[in-house]
């Protein structure tokens, strides 16, 4: 039997003392609710918090849709490890209208490249941690976050916010364990190791709207992306030889069909990913700024959320004028910011989901997108609240909406003062 791991984390009757007001203080821990997903880290964490709090626990698993999932399994392995009970919610539906409708509406998305999908999950998983966390009388809540990464933040800032009598563990930022010493854990207190002693090449999330992969050559900026990383895209190279326009029906800012189909929120999103994914769409190699001071490179796989941003905001570009379309992804940067920073229950998030449900009032139309081998481009669009006039656009009789002989007039003002400016700094040149 392998040596018993030093374990360097807080316990029951020794340890530091929280210093934040939301952390656990050890003696005051007798019921937690753990985030558990049935991985090493989770399951580790069940048996160690039984084993140093004396605690009981109850474990919540949420299912945001991630591929290949086995959710009675899971529940079993929790039981089996001793959790009081493991509550399993199927929080797609709500995933899907609350938080990822919203990101649409808000064509969300962080630096440029990454649709915020992990972080439109975590308030939602965090959330429902508290409504759990009170209904089975848990006093704490435990997640598996590291000390490095975004993900704590959003889950420790929304059980601070939305229930502020409960405190929070976070075993994995201090327990300083390794792979190694977690499957020695793992093997001495009869915890089933995922793959064997084998290291998980990646570490991996995943949900309706995307998929992330970190780790092994990820983090070497000079390694070029490796086939085995591609679980859920395909490479372009393999994609299918002859292109595919998929058409995108919204309604008010909310895609509602696919190609001409009415389709239900989920299955849409799950219907995007497949076409998407099956043409190579969707991958994204990021180097990302997170908010704990890390620059990381992050390998995403996101064909529902290509195809869809790309058809809202073309579509909002149609029936937007010329001022909406300047001011709104200005407004759309600080909601995607605000999403990934942890700090969705802010009320300036709120506020600003007002203005953008004014502002997807008249995003009703159809978008056609045109894949292929990785690549995804706007080749139609049609709305009933296009600011566009065909007649205009092709220097036609111009329908009583401007007369063209008012030009000259209109351009002798509009550059009044860049004219006057330069004139200035000209003679002051000398």
């Amino acid at each position: 039997m392998d040596e018993p791991i030093p374990l360097l984390a807080v316990s029951a009757d020794a340890g530091p003392l929280p210093t934040t007001t939301y952390e656990a203080d050890p003696s005051h821990v007798h019921r937690v609710l753990l985030l558990y997903s049935g991985g090493l880290d989770t399951s580790v964490m069940l048996k160690w918090i039984q084993e140093h709090y004396q605690a009981e626990v109850v474990a919540l698993t949420v299912n945001l849709g991630q591929p290949g999932e086995d959710y009675e399994v899971i529940r079993g392995k929790a039981l089996t490890l001793g959790a009081l009970d493991c509550h399993v919610v199927d929080a797609r539906e709500e995933f899907a209208h609350e938080y990822i409708v919203p990101a649409i509406k808000a064509n969300g998305t962080y630096g440029l490249a990454y649709p915020l999908f992990t972080a439109l999950g975590r308030p939602l998983i965090a959330k429902l941690a508290v409504d759990y966390a009170r209904a089975s009388g848990c006093d704490t809540i435990a997640h598996g976050c590291t000390g490095k990464g975004n993900d704590q933040v959003r889950i420790d800032a929304t059980v601070a916010t939305l229930g502020p009598e409960l405190r929070v563990i976070a075993p994995v930022r201090g327990w300083r364990m390794g792979r190694e010493e977690e499957v020695a854990y793992a093997r001495e207190h009869g915890i089933p190791v995922k793959g064997g002693t084998e290291q998980a090449p990646y570490s991996i999330d995943d949900n309706l709207w995307g998929r992330s992969s970190e780790g092994r050559w990820i983090e070497e900026l000079d390694h070029a992306p490796e086939d085995d990383v591609f679980q859920l895209v395909t490479r372009p190279e393999a994609a299918p030889d002859e292109p595919e326009v998929v058409t995108v029906e919204f309604e008010r800012g909310v895609p509602v069909a696919l190609d001409g189909e009415r389709l239900g929120l989920v299955e849409l999103l799950e219907r995007a990913g497949a076409i998407g994914a099956r043409h190579g769409v969707g991958i994204v190699d990021h180097i990302e700024d997170r908010i704990v001071g890390l620059k990381v490179r992050d390998i995403y796989e996101v064909p529902a959320a290509t195809i869809l941003l790309l058809a809202h905001r073309e579509l909002e570009k149609l029936v937007g004028t010329i001022h909406q379309n300047q001011l709104k992804p200005v407004l759309d940067q600080k909601w995607a910011y605000l999403v990934y920073a942890g700090l969705w229950w802010d009320p300036l998030r709120s506020d600003l989901d007002a203005y953008m449900d004014a502002a997807n009032a008249q995003v009703t139309g159809t978008i056609g997108v045109k894949l292929y081998k990785g690549a995804a481009r706007a080749v139609t669009r049609s709305s009933p609240h296009a600011v566009y006039d065909a007649q205009l656009a092709t220097f036609a009789e111009s329908g009583g909406l401007f007369a063209q002989a008012a030009s000259p007039g209109f351009i002798e003002l509009w550059s009044l003062q860049s004219r006057l400016a330069w004139r200035l700094r000209d003679e002051n040149r000398g």
